[in-house]
């Protein structure tokens, strides 16, 4: 029962993740666009810094953006932060059902780092907080006039931190502490700084008295961090359902890349109305490939008749190390159902999923914290399985 309360209410969280995460990247990404394509060619209305017309569902909008503001605040005014707010809660939340209540199956790897749940999760809520502060102190240091080497400055930062915990955590949880790290920022960018821009501004309107500049400069700043931090913690998102991504042996090193390809591909969207952006997507599909090709695993020699496995001598493996979770009545704990609806007992699931198997098992992903105590000479024999099979 209590499985599989814990496994809907994962499926609620994440929806609601989902939901709220599409609505503010969608927010995000859309005023991002207005921005870049607002007509600011002369003439203009008076106090207008630019406009646009736009077509959609079947009606016409005329879009102002005011130089400082209306002459008179609108009774209703829409604020955007919200979407931020319960996109971090949810994350958050769906971060404590699926990794903190299951610490040692979801953040512990022996192999890598031997933790106690407690000291894993420590590093993983730690994690978040300091990068806040440490981007927080960047933003407010004399490098924020420098916006170019501030943002580098912040890309390495959270380069060092998937290194660093890509030596304690397990390497989904590493991935998605990182995520969560950028999340954190993000929805502390909206939280802490954007959000009292906007107020400062509204305020100043209604005081009939200039703004501080200091307040929109820092708002414009984070903003923009915001922007280009999107495409990288959607990756990590859905970075869990590729193990060939976190499984790797240098899986700190993938992520920086595949972020760096994102990071690209959201500059390219941001000036491509510059039309100076052309050699951008092509450069990072190629960066794409290359990541591909270097992930790529060695090609393993023939097997001899005696060196093959059968699928008969695999599910003896399976049964002793794997059933507590993929079969068709889990005993582990937190398990209502086989993850992904694998259910290895049932007959031709084996080997209908031998890449994925072999893939897990080999770069030790499976099983989860290695709980089962999986050997070294079991993984090698089902490696020779999965060769056979070809």
């Amino acid at each position: 029962m209590e499985a599989h309360i814990a496994e809907w209410l994962n499926l609620l969280v994440r929806w609601i993740h989902f939901i709220v995460g599409v609505a503010w990247i969608g927010a995000s990404f859309y005023f991002n666009w207005l921005e870049n394509h607002l007509n600011r060619q002369a003439p203009q209305e008076k106090g207008i810094d630019g406009n646009l017309w736009a077509v959609h569902g079947g009606g016409f909008y005329h879009l102002k953006k005011f130089t400082n503001g209306p002459d008179k605040l609108p009774e209703v005014l829409h604020w955007f932060k919200w979407e931020a707010y319960m996109t971090w809660v949810s994350g958050m939340t769906m971060l404590t059902i699926v990794y903190y209540y299951n610490a040692q199956a979801m953040m512990i790897d022996p192999s890598v780092f031997a933790l106690s749940p407690i000291a894993a999760i420590t590093i993983g809520i730690s994690s978040g907080i300091l990068s806040w502060f440490v981007y927080d102190f960047l933003c407010k240091s004399p490098l924020k006039d420098k916006p170019l080497i501030l943002g580098f400055i912040i890309f390495l930062y959270l380069a060092l931190l998937a290194f660093i915990l890509s030596q304690f955590l397990s390497p989904r949880a590493a991935y998605i502490h990182v995520g969560a790290a950028i999340g954190t920022i993000m929805a502390a960018n909206v939280f802490f700084v954007i959000i009292p821009a906007q107020k400062e501004l509204v305020k100043a309107l209604s005081e009939s008295r200039t703004p501080d500049p200091s307040y929109g400069a820092s708002g414009l700043l984070r903003s923009r961090h915001n922007n280009y931090l999107t495409l990288p913690v959607l990756f990590i998102m859905i970075s869990n359902h590729f193990p060939s991504t976190y499984g790797n042996q240098y899986n700190w090193l993938v992520l920086i890349a595949v972020s760096a390809v994102g990071i690209l591909v959201r500059h390219y969207y941001n000036i491509r109305h510059l039309k100076k952006a052309m050699w951008m997507l092509p450069t990072a599909l190629f960066a794409f490939i290359l990541i591909v090709m270097a992930t790529m695993p060695a090609k393993q020699k023939a097997l001899s008749d005696s060196e093959t496995v059968s699928t008969a001598d695999v599910l003896t493996i399976f049964q002793q190390r794997c059933f507590s979770c993929h079969s068709s009545q889990p005993t582990q704990a937190g398990f209502s159902s086989p993850p992904a609806g694998l259910a290895y007992d049932k007959k031709g699931v084996l080997e209908n999923n031998a890449d994925k198997i072999n893939t897990q098992v080999t770069q030790k992903i499976m099983p989860l914290g290695n709980l089962t105590k999986m050997t070294e000479a079991e993984r090698e024999k089902i490696n020779r399985w999965y060769r056979s099979l070809k």
